[in-house]
């Protein structure tokens, strides 16, 4: 088992102080009520690929159970939920301190395929000699029904969709989890908002790096297996099936608030707020008024949308637990 010592601030913290500065790549695993069973195969798996690794736990009620599980890894345990980004930016602190060039976000429900870590390291290198590289991010499946992903480009009616048909292909934002990120461009581009707790965390990132010149690059060849959601739809939108994840109502509150928040900061770009409305329009066709619970999405649609143009951020409580 790794060293641990108490730390106090926003919260209580029990943070691993040792770790191997020889390691190139260190994979930051966001849990909340994870199952051990898969988390346990996950930090296997980065072993297997050579990452150092850091589990941030945002307050689950089985804590206790995750640091006696002995993973042999390093482990901050935050006594309540802080939200994803501020679980990136612990894991980003914790990556400067090992001494780690680079950082793997990943969720708990992500799972590495073959060599996916060394492949990312290897497009990131080998674009960075002709780019300035915000991040790499692995093609995944999804965990449900094993369909491929698609990486994202802002288009003029919609989000275009770029399969992975080519080596590496150009996006213009990536998932966080699976993405590999240079700690150099982390310190030029800023660390992740706090403010936005869970949703669009990725976004407001990618959004920021593209401003200041930034670009995002897919590496098809890596590939890992990813949960989407509570529950995926395979619907047709635009003559095309594609997988529809549905959410708690809670997540809608932050999904309809956060992008709202996003619409008013000027580095947002028009192209990506025009593709934006029509994901959040679809999303209120689908989850607000033809699948239950209908009346509890509607109101979490429309509290975040208000709270958005209010200004509100930070973590908002409500009966549901936040994951």
């Amino acid at each position: 088992m790794t060293k641990t010592s108490a730390v106090k601030d926003r919260s209580t913290k029990e943070v691993s102080t040792s770790s191997d500065s020889s390691r190139q790549v260190l994979a930051v695993i966001v849990t909340f009520n994870p199952d051990l069973s898969a988390l346990s195969n996950l930090v296997s798996v980065l072993k297997s690929q050579e990452c150092e690794i850091l589990i941030v736990d945002n307050g689950s009620s089985n804590q206790v159970n995750i640091i006696d599980a002995g993973f042999d890894v390093n482990l901050i345990c935050n006594v309540e939920n802080l939200g994803l980004g501020a679980a990136h930016n612990q894991g980003i602190d914790f990556c400067e301190q090992a001494g780690c060039p680079y950082l793997l976000i990943l969720d708990q429900d992500s799972v590495p395929l073959d060599s996916m870590v060394q492949k990312l390291i290897v497009v990131h290198q080998e674009k960075s000699k002709e780019a300035k590289v915000s991040a790499v991010g692995a093609c995944y499946l999804n965990s449900q029904n094993n369909s491929e992903s698609f990486f994202v480009r802002f288009g003029w009616l919609k989000f275009q969709r770029e399969y992975a048909l080519r080596p590496i292909v150009p996006a213009d934002f990536l998932i966080s989890s699976g993405s590999l990120f240079s700690i150099d461009t982390l310190h030029l581009v800023g660390r992740m908002d706090e403010s936005l707790f869970i949703d669009h965390v990725d976004t407001e990132w990618f959004l920021r790096a593209a401003s200041k010149g930034y670009q995002a690059f897919g590496a098809s060849e890596a590939r890992m297996s990813h949960g989407l959601g509570e529950q995926t739809h395979r619907v047709k939108v635009g003559g095309r099936e594609r997988n529809v994840p549905q959410h708690k109502p809670f997540r809608y509150y932050y999904i309809f608030r956060n992008s709202v928040c996003l619409y008013r900061r000027r580095y947002a770009s028009s192209l990506w707020k025009w593709n934006d409305l029509q994901r959040l329009a679809m999303i209120f066709v689908m989850f607000g008024l033809l699948r239950t619970p209908r009346w509890a999405n509607l109101k979490m649609m429309f509290l975040g949308a208000w709270h958005g143009f209010s200004g509100k951020s930070g973590r908002t409580d409500f009966s549901e637990p936040h994951n």
